[in-house]
C-alpha cells in the first residue's frame, strides 16, 4: 500500500492529530500515535506509514511490536529507513515520558485500600521488567504504605519466592499487613498453578504468623489481577484483618 507522503494531504477527519482532539488519544492506532511524533514521513510514506513499518521492523522478531517498542533504543530505531536521530530521540523521549507517568507511585503513608492502588505502588519494580520480579508490599495496622521490596529476580519466564523470605522482610521492616505481587513478562496475568499454589502457601504462613495477606497481584503489559478478586483462596483460607 503507498501512501501519501504529507498527512495534509488527508481529510482532516483522518489526520491523527485532529483525531486525537475529537475522540481522545485512546481511539488512536499505535502507528498513528507514532506519527505525531514522527510529525513527517519518509519516500513514498506518509507519517502514519511510516509508524506503521517502525512497528513491523521492530516486530519481526516478537509477537508484539509493543514489547520491542517499550525496550527500544536509538541505535534500533535509526537503522530503520526514514528514521535519524531527531525522529528516534523524539520516539524514546515519548515512551519514558509515559513509562514515569504510568510509574508514579504513592507516597509514604498512603492507605491502600485497593488493588490498583497496590499495583501503582510496585508498577515501577515489576510492570515493564524482562524478567520476572517478586516483590512486597508492607503495611502497618491502618494499611497505610510503609515500604516495597523486591524479594527475587528471576529468569525471563520464572521467579522463585520462598515464604520465609517474604515474611522475614516483613517482619524486619515492621509490617503489620501485607501484599504480595510479582509480573509476567508475556503481558499475561493470568494466574499460574504454580501461583495458586504460593498464595496458598502465603495464606497459611500469614495466619500462623498473625500478618494478614491482603492480596496477591500479578502485573504485566500495563494491567493488573488481583487474586483475592478472581479467586477463591481467602474463602478458603480466611485472614483476620
Amino acid at each position: 500500500m503507498t501512501y501519501s507522503l504529507r498527512i495534509a494531504d488527508l481529510p482532516e477527519s483522518e489526520r491523527p492529530r485532529e483525531r486525537l482532539i475529537a475522540q481522545g488519544a485512546k481511539t488512536l492506532a499505535t502507528a498513528e500515535l507514532l506519527a505525531i511524533l514522527l510529525s513527517t514521513g519518509s519516500g513514498k510514506l506518509s507519517a502514519v506509514g511510516l509508524g506503521q513499518y517502525i512497528l513491523q521492523e521492530l516486530g519481526q522478531h516478537q509477537r508484539d511490536p509493543l514489547s520491542a517498542l517499550r525496550e527500544v533504543t536509538v541505535q534500533e530505531l535509526i537503522k530503520v529507513p526514514g528514521v535519524g536521530p531527531a525522529k528516534a530521540t523524539t520516539i524514546l523521549a515519548a515512551i519514558e515520558l509515559g513509562k514515569r507517568a504510568y510509574q508514579s507511585r504513592p507516597s509514604e503513608k498512603t492507605v491502600v485500600d485497593d488493588p490498583s492502588v497496590a499495583a501503582a505502588a510496585l508498577s515501577h519494580e515489576l510492570m515493564w521488567q524482562s524478567q520476572e520480579r517478586f516483590a512486597v508490599l508492607i503495611l502497618d495496622i491502618k494499611h497505610r504504605l510503609i515500604a516495597t521490596q523486591v524479594i527475587t529476580i528471576g529468569t525471563a519466564t520464572e521467579t522463585l519466592a520462598h515464604p520465609r523470605e517474604i515474611f522475614r522482610e516483613i517482619i524486619r521492616q515492621g509490617g503489620t499487613r501485607a501484599i504480595v505481587a510479582h509480573n509476567h513478562p508475556s503481558g499475561n496475568t493470568e494466574p499460574s498453578t504454580e501461583d495458586i499454589a504460593l498464595t496458598r502457601q502465603l495464606l497459611e504462613g500469614s495466619n500462623f504468623l498473625g500478618i494478614p495477606l491482603l492480596d496477591h497481584l500479578i502485573l504485566g503489559n500495563g494491567t493488573h489481577t488481583s487474586l483475592r478478586q478472581t479467586t477463591s483462596l481467602w474463602s478458603e483460607v480466611p485472614q483476620a484483618e
